[in-house]
């Protein structure tokens, strides 16, 4: 049954197939919520929220992952104003506003004066993928990390997270949260790092996948070992190992104001295929 005049509804598990086939319009840059939709059947209480769907003709055109994370699915501007619309009915339950950036912006344009302030807005992010072996000689010391990592893994991530977001993930209370995310993605083999005499100087994580796409997070360096070519080299060794053993295309997307990681991704192989736009409250 529909629930608004624009056709809006939650999907439910009878939607699946139809979700799989509008997400697979584009599953790279879809990957998050087709990742999310396999792993949770679009049940609510798997997914943590609801996938809504506008629907035309009875056809389903288009989606909006609404989660900790909000991310529209194949929306046009037409339809991102409709979920803005549905969700200015609800409040603000989310932490982030993320997809593409025409998606994103008309979303935000229809709730902005009903959300509140954002804690940070990122307009251009371009969204980079490479489907082929990478350009540059992987780094043979990459390896999946273990639990006997975690003493110089944990501590990386905070450090990233914090540098990238501009927020500790363990600010709040968070800490556990975290590291049983760290944990996840490792017990997964979706966390890759370099160590030199047992100090970790390159991480990377494999944040969701598909059968068609693996989307990276979390790519750092420390200060004091950046400008030696390790996320390169660390960059390609986890192509390869990704694309080898996880799903054939891997992607990402990155701020347009980081010269250094958008040099380093180029050097790489990676192509930018959209943009992307993040909305951080």
């Amino acid at each position: 049954m529909l629930t608004t005049r624009h056709g809006v509804r939650p999907l439910a598990t009878g939607d699946l197939e139809a979700f799989l086939a509008l997400a697979g319009q584009d599953p790279v840059v879809n990957v998050f919520a087709d990742y999310r939709a396999r792993t949770t059947h679009l049940e609510p209480r798997w997914l943590g929220g609801e996938m809504w769907g506008r629907f035309e003709g009875g056809e389903l055109r288009s989606a909006c992952h609404v989660g900790a994370n909000l991310v529209p699915v194949q929306a046009t501007a037409e339809d991102a104003a409709a979920f803005a619309e549905r969700a200015l009915t609800r409040g603000r339950t989310v932490s982030t506003i993320v997809g593409t950036q025409e998606a994103v912006e008309v979303f935000w344009n229809g709730v902005a004066a009903g959300w509140g302030k954002p804690r940070e807005t990122r307009w251009n992010q371009p969204h980079l993928e490479i489907d082929t072996a990478p350009a540059v000689t992987p780094d043979p010391l990459v390896r999946r990390t273990t639990r006997n990592d975690m003493a110089e893994l944990y501590p990386a991530c905070v450090a990233m997270y914090t540098e990238e977001v501009g927020l500790s993930p363990e600010a709040g209370g968070g800490a556990d949260l975290y590291r049983a995310r760290v944990t996840q993605l490792m017990n997964r083999g979706w966390s890759f790092a370099r160590f030199d005499d047992g100090r970790l100087v390159f991480k990377a994580e494999v944040a969701c996948a598909t059968p068609h796409a693996a989307q990276i997070q979390g790519v750092w360096v420390p200060r004091d070992r950046r400008g030696e070519g390790l996320a390169a080299a660390g960059m390609a060794a986890v192509v390869e190992l990704v694309r080898a053993e996880v799903a054939p295309v891997v992607s990402l997307y990155v701020n347009e104001w980081n010269e250094p990681a958008r040099g380093t991704y180029a050097k790489v192989g990676f192509r930018e295929t959209a943009r992307f736009a993040t909305v951080m409250f």
